[in-house]
């Protein structure tokens, strides 16, 4: 079992007054399929600190995981499971009834695939990202928060796991130390926020957010700032920022927030 020290995840670790937290970029990747390409991959990937890869069940492929983890390989780019209910057909954006040992299940069928395909290519996965409707349930659904971290613990060898960062993060905290299961809180430098610090559904005004406005968002984010878009502030800090690949300009975004979070 993991200690206290390192299941809490490294922004609710004090830091000295004179260290700066680094913000870790993430980016949604490897969500092409067959001979459907989406996202920028190899533009974005020298721009990301962490690779969130599509599994197969939301998109993906065997071809295009290989694929993707070399290209993460060559930049030197940590890599993790972005794993996600079976709903190809929706890109994995429609919740499901999908709860207990079935959904880890799922999990681990998911991150198996990644983890097989790595290895082949001397890699190794280091965390897991929920995607779209599952990571999104989390968020209102304790227990199905309980189930994922559940299968974060039961994985054969250590896995962090990557949540949202809310105002309230407590009840999280504990259970991946009740689990032994490292968290890592995330935010979103390319998604509008709501004042109640959920994120305004895709489709609606201000979701998605143009660079500019992205940039802006992740400084923000990076100082303890964040704000909705109502101009609330948000009481969040989190250890990893992402960038979506299939968002609008995310080669340029990503480029810039590197830039300003350097």
């Amino acid at each position: 079992m993991k200690s206290v020290k390192q299941v809490v995840s490294r922004s609710r670790r004090k830091t000295a007054p004179q260290e700066k937290r680094k913000i870790l970029i993430n980016c949604d990747l490897g969500e092409s399929f067959g001979a459907w390409k989406m996202g920028c991959d190899e533009d974005i990937m020298p721009h990301v600190d962490c690779a969130n890869i599509a599994c197969g069940f939301h998109a993906g492929d065997p071809s295009v995981m290989r694929k993707t983890l070399l290209l993460a390989k060559h930049h030197k780019v940590e890599i993790g499971a972005h794993v996600g209910y079976p709903d190809l057909q929706g890109f994995g954006r429609r919740s499901m009834q999908l709860r207990g040992q079935e959904l880890i299940d799922c999990i681990h069928y998911q991150m198996g695939a990644l983890d097989g395909i790595a290895r082949s290519h001397g890699l190794r996965p280091t965390y897991f990202k929920p995607h779209g409707a599952l990571y999104n349930d989390m968020v209102s659904d304790r227990m199905l928060t309980e189930t994922v971290i559940k299968a974060a613990s039961t994985w054969f060898r250590g896995a962090d796991l990557v949540v949202m960062a809310t105002a309230n993060d407590k009840k999280t905290v504990q259970m991946g130390i009740e689990y032994g299961v490292t968290l890592r809180f995330e935010a979103f430098a390319d998604r509008g926020y709501s004042s109640s610090g959920a994120l305004i559904p895709r489709g609606e005004a201000n979701a998605v957010l143009v660079t500019e406005a992205a940039v802006e968002q992740a400084i923000a984010i990076a100082n303890g700032q964040l704000k909705s878009q109502s101009g609330k502030r948000l009481n969040i800090l989190p250890d990893t920022v992402c960038v979506h690949g299939d968002t609008p300009n995310a080669v340029a975004m990503a480029a810039a927030i590197r830039q300003a979070l350097v």
